[in-house]
């Protein structure tokens, strides 16, 4: 049972309190006996959707679950900060390693401590969330991207990804206020979320193209990379290519898929905005995946309303319902974390030689 009931989000006449304790539970159920936590029972399992998970589970006050999951974390992290991509119960699945999903743990960590308003796994991981950090900004360009990986061999890409720079700069602005709540400052994180910010605002040319992809047009949003003014432009000029009208959100613009996950998110991003009316809407349009159990189907494809995967609920769909839930209701102190509260405005750093002069 939930040691907060009392702070459970509820949405009335969409998601209650006892449904979304459901979900909780669901994803508890998926965790594993050494703290990692997979997409689904039997697969694999990503250190972004593993913390993304964890958050959710401190949303219901699951502190031994969410301690076990950073321990697993703790205790995977490579010499050098990052993690691979995909792990298994049984060991390493993929050997690749995102820089993205490398800096994750940031948020997670400034999430929980958020919410408990306590420092104590922030200093229990300090190092962790160093070394990952640092690892990370490493890889910072001279246009201020960030790569987007490294392959099993060791080679860096030499492209980076619009979303995953967007997840990354807010992973930085945690990682600062992570330090910053321990007593420390961290002036070259600082410099690199600026440098960052941006290219993200102001360069879309030096990131690859996937503008087909939803989270390329949001998460430069959710990140804080742009203020609010160019943030509702954004959101307003590709809404109709990325939004099925009482669907939810297509994860793809050239198909009629439309994914929970990115549904949330999105929720939380308009959220961020002060759209509660749309974002309610939009989060209502996300329980036609709610399974009995209390899990969520990763996608539906329209008009037939198939699932596809076929029939696959993931963890990180799930989770992702559960923190859009905190966010619309600002239940817990941590409601806005994912959407920029309680963090530090960006300060805009270009990068020479940027032409643009402020």
């Amino acid at each position: 049972m939930s040691t907060l009931a009392e702070r459970i989000p509820d949405i009335p006449g969409i998601l209650s309190a006892s449904e979304l304790v459901a979900t909780v539970d669901h994803l508890a159920a998926l965790q594993l006996s050494n703290g990692m936590i997979p997409w689904f029972g039997g697969g694999h399992c990503d250190p972004w959707n593993h913390v993304e998970t964890a958050m959710a589970l401190s949303i219901d006050g699951r502190d031994a679950e969410v301690e076990a999951a950073y321990q697993w974390l703790a205790e995977t992290q490579l010499g050098d900060g990052s993690w691979f991509n995909y792990y298994r119960a049984e060991g390493v699945k993929d050997q690749r390693i995102d820089t993205n999903v490398c800096a994750y743990v940031a948020v997670g960590l400034w999430h929980y401590s958020v919410l408990r308003g306590s420092e104590s796994l922030l200093i229990k991981h300090r190092a962790m969330l160093e070394q990952a950090m640092n690892f990370v900004v490493a890889h910072q360009r001279s246009d201020g991207t960030i790569t987007w990986s490294r392959d099993a061999s060791g080679r860096s890409e030499a492209y980076a990804l619009l979303t995953g720079s967007s997840s990354i700069l807010l992973s930085l602005r945690c990682a600062v206020a992570a330090f910053e709540a321990m007593g420390e400052t961290r002036p070259d994180w600082e410099l690199a979320a600026g440098r960052l910010a941006h290219a993200i605002a102001h360069h879309p040319g030096a990131f690859a193209p996937k503008r087909e992809f939803a989270m390329d047009w949001y998460y430069p949003v959710l990140s804080g990379a742009l203020d609010t003014e160019a943030g509702n432009s954004r959101i307003d000029r590709y809404w109709d290519e990325f939004v099925m009208d009482g669907r939810g959100v297509r994860c793809v613009s050239t198909e009629p898929w439309v994914t929970a996950a990115e549904t949330a998110e999105l929720v939380i991003t308009l959220e961020s905005l002060g759209r509660h009316e749309q974002a309610l809407s939009l989060f209502a349009s996300a329980q036609a995946h709610r399974q009995s159990d209390g899990s969520y189907l990763t996608g539906l494809v329209y008009p037939d309303v198939v699932s596809f995967p076929h029939r696959e609920t993931s963890s990180y769909t799930a989770a992702a319902i559960v923190l859009a839930a905190d966010a619309l209701s600002h239940t817990t102190q941590a409601s806005g974390v994912l959407g920029g509260a309680q963090l530090a405005g960006v300060v805009d750093v270009p990068s020479p030689p940027c032409a643009r002069r402020h």
